[in-house]
């Protein structure tokens, strides 16, 4: 009758709803304590590996439940030494997520979603469709994994987590919010707050909910465009959320939070790449306190746009400096290999179906 019964999640329970199946299950309730750590904090993916619950108890657990660890698919090293890798779900789906090591830092860049929605035209994931949204503990697992090659490749502990991967992270806001939980807790990865970044396309009324909630980790707003046509033409999710909602929404999320926001912008040649594209910008970061990221573009076969050429960015660079906005030019990575977002998982799942 075992084959026939639903194994359960164990991971998607709280630790209260864990203490409630176990009496239920005839174990003692404070055994719950001893899961969780083995589950949060050791990062433990079979219940064998739970040396200190007896084998009866081990056997129990594996007839009641399951643990639907991710697991890497496939992983590519950069010249630079940035890892790019694809991870196979349950279900069989599969994500990507991003070691980027630097200097002073490890960073992990993971996934929110299967796919995306949202349909920007420069983003290889904006090609893809979005199956479905990540489980807390999938997000959990890309972090676990990504710094068990930090460790691996460069004797280095992870240092910080961006979520700029697969997917809009505030339109999957339970489970976002909830693998922060994890990542944050001293039960968990005991991560501080201030070491995660979300970015977002740009969802006005989440963005405002991101104040309500009070977060502590840092945003970063995917903006590209300091114009409402233009950013329309890349980024659709603007016709609903214009440039003039989120500037509102932002003053909103800071006067609640107190925290400065990150812009991050792509210099297209021949797009948003002038003096004019940075007077807009410099102007819209008026709004509250904020720093710019100018990011150099990974060129993807799915679309026309081109990087802007190095003189003109330091031009667009200097130009905002010269009005007082904090900017950074972060050149790109891992461009030997598949590390604009989605390449890899589109290449991995493509060869599947042909094979």
């Amino acid at each position: 009758m075992k084959d026939n019964v639903k194994l359960v999640d164990i991971r998607s329970l709280s630790v209260d709803q864990l203490k409630l199946k176990l009496t239920e299950m005839g174990e003692q309730a404070f055994r719950a304590k001893q899961i969780y750590e083995w589950l949060w904090q050791k990062s433990c993916t079979s219940f064998d590996e739970m040396s200190n619950l007896s084998k009866a108890l081990r056997e129990n657990l594996k007839s009641h439940f399951t643990i639907n660890a991710a697991q890497v698919r496939q992983s590519q090293i950069s010249t630079d030494k940035t890892i790019k890798s694809t991870f196979t779900l349950y279900d069989g789906n599969v994500i990507e997520g991003v070691l980027i090591p630097a200097d002073s830092r490890m960073t992990a860049c993971v996934s929110s979603q299967v796919g995306c929605s949202l349909t920007c035209k420069f983003c290889a994931t904006g090609y893809m469709d979005r199956k479905r949204n990540l489980n807390a503990d999938e997000i959990y697992d890309q972090v676990v994994l990504i710094a068990k090659q930090a460790e691996d490749h460069y004797q280095q502990p992870l240092s910080n987590i961006v979520y700029m991967g697969m997917g809009e992270p505030l339109l999957n806001y339970a489970n976002m919010m909830k693998s922060v939980e994890r990542i944050t807790s001293p039960t968990g990865l005991n991560m501080a707050a201030k070491r995660i970044t979300v970015s977002t396309a740009g969802i006005a009324k989440m963005i405002k909910k991101l104040g309500d909630d009070e977060v502590r980790f840092n945003l970063a707003l995917s903006l590209h465009a300091a114009n409402d046509e233009k950013r329309n033409d890349i980024m659709p999710i603007n016709e609903q959320n214009s440039l003039k909602s989120l500037a509102e929404a932002l003053k909103y999320y800071y006067a609640k939070t107190k925290n400065p926001v990150t812009f991050e912008y792509i210099v297209f040649h021949n797009f948003n790449d002038e003096i004019t594209d940075a007077k807009e910008l410099a102007k819209f970061c008026k709004h509250i306190p904020c720093k710019v990221n100018i990011i150099e573009y990974n060129p993807i076969a799915l679309a026309d746009f081109v990087n802007a050429e190095a003189d003109k960015i330091d031009v667009f660079a200097d130009y905002l400096r010269s009005q007082g906005v904090i900017t950074n030019v972060r050149r790109s990575r891992g461009k030997d290999i598949d590390a604009a977002c989605g390449q890899l998982a589109i290449k991995d799942k493509t060869a599947e179906e042909v094979s």
